[in-house]
């Protein structure tokens, strides 16, 4: 029997609730497919600075790199909302991306049928819906030199600056992770951008444009991303694979998500060049926030949680054929009406957990991974 040696961070708010329910899922899928998961717990966030007083100590970044993979809940809460802190939250994921050398984060949006009515969007716009936005994830305006506002009011004016860095070799990677990813798609790449203002969009554009010549099988579109942020809630069957910057990635993701229904579907996968005996190393979180207004209750969805459980088995712990029962176990319990009051049910936590794991058993639903085309 393979054992994998998994990173835990439960973080702060839903993260360790919907964390907790992932594990139990590939614990169960687990048993079935010869393989098991020794889960290292590790501090981060919120939790780590009332713990340790930093968001993230050396050795639990040290554990994490020493891991096959790290499974992530969520950082942040009230308690830390401070944006002028010395130590915040969201520290230790940008120091989790640097230390691990994670570039690109990879976030699949997929139509499920039986949540189909739960979007907002209107039904004939959102079925068939399959899309994946790839977003750097270690340059840009988040990691970029910034001058912070000094002095109070009425005194001389007060000015802050923040800086848009990329280099070619920065973009060149996670642009061409991108051309692999739509050649075993539907071979259609968007690239997104602001080229009609930014000097980085402009050689975002070019690196791309220059690409496109190493992957003649894959069609490439440029798109501005105000434009882009339109056609994501009107025509969003139209789009495949869209690659991105750090900032307009963040916030096309969290938009894409009411065509799943919920922020709280969503999964991610965020990966670097290193590769493991089993696969490529990264990191796995759902796209969901800390959601503090609903820790404790018992009642978080999930779902997102559970599935980049199953992105972490596919790519980092070479079990394709667990992940895809996973997802067919999600698509189930779905397809029974297993609900979390996010998608205007009344399923808790960890009932959805074991709806899944018992469609998972029973072996029930298609084992074509979800989103993937036929």
């Amino acid at each position: 029997m393979t054992t994998f040696q998994v990173a835990l961070i439960g973080g702060d708010g839903i993260g360790p609730e919907v964390t907790a329910a992932a594990q139990r899922v590939v614990d169960a899928i687990g048993e079935g497919s010869r393989f098991t998961v020794e889960w290292q717990p590790v501090a981060a966030g919120g939790a780590a600075i009332d713990a340790h007083g930093s968001a993230l100590r050396d050795e639990d970044l040290l554990a994490c790199q020493r891991a096959d993979a790290v499974l992530l809940g969520a950082v942040g809460g009230p308690q830390w909302d401070d944006p002028t802190a010395a130590v915040r939250p969201e520290q230790a994921l940008f120091r989790l991306r640097g230390g691990l050398g994670l570039f690109a984060n990879l976030r699949p949006v997929h139509a499920e049928p039986a949540l189909i009515g739960a979007s907002p969007l209107r039904p004939e716009l959102v079925a068939g819906v399959d899309m994946l936005i790839v977003r750097e994830l270690t340059g840009g305006l988040y990691f970029g030199e910034r001058t912070e506002a000094a002095g109070e009011r009425g005194e001389e004016p007060r000015t802050a600056r923040d800086t848009l860095p990329y280099a070619e070799d920065e973009i060149e990677r996670v642009v061409r992770l991108a051309f692999e990813l739509a050649r075993a798609r539907r071979r259609h790449l968007t690239s997104v951008d602001k080229a009609n203002v930014l000097a980085t969009s402009r050689l975002w554009r070019t690196i791309a444009d220059e690409l496109s010549a190493d992957f003649p099988d894959v069609t490439l579109e440029h798109r501005l991303v105000d434009a882009c942020a339109m056609q994501l809630v009107t025509s969003p069957q139209s789009f495949d694979v869209i690659v991105t910057e750090n900032l307009f990635g963040d916030i096309l993701s969290d938009e894409a998500s009411v065509i799943a229904g919920s922020l709280g579907m969503l999964p991610s996968a965020s990966l670097g060049e290193r590769r493991t005996e089993h696969g490529v190393f990264g990191l796995y979180e759902p796209v969901h926030g800390s959601a503090p207004d609903i820790a404790g209750r018992g009642v978080a969805n999930p779902l997102g949680a559970i599935l980049s459980a199953a992105m972490m088995l596919r790519w980092s712990l070479g079990q394709p054929d667990a992940a895809a029962a996973i997802e067919a176990g999600v698509r189930g319990a779905l397809a029974a009406g297993v609900r979390t009051p996010d998608l205007g049910g009344e399923s808790g936590t960890l009932a959805v957990a074991a709806a899944v794991i018992d469609h998972v058993v029973r072996g029930a639903g298609q084992t074509t991974p979800m989103g993937a085309t036929a």
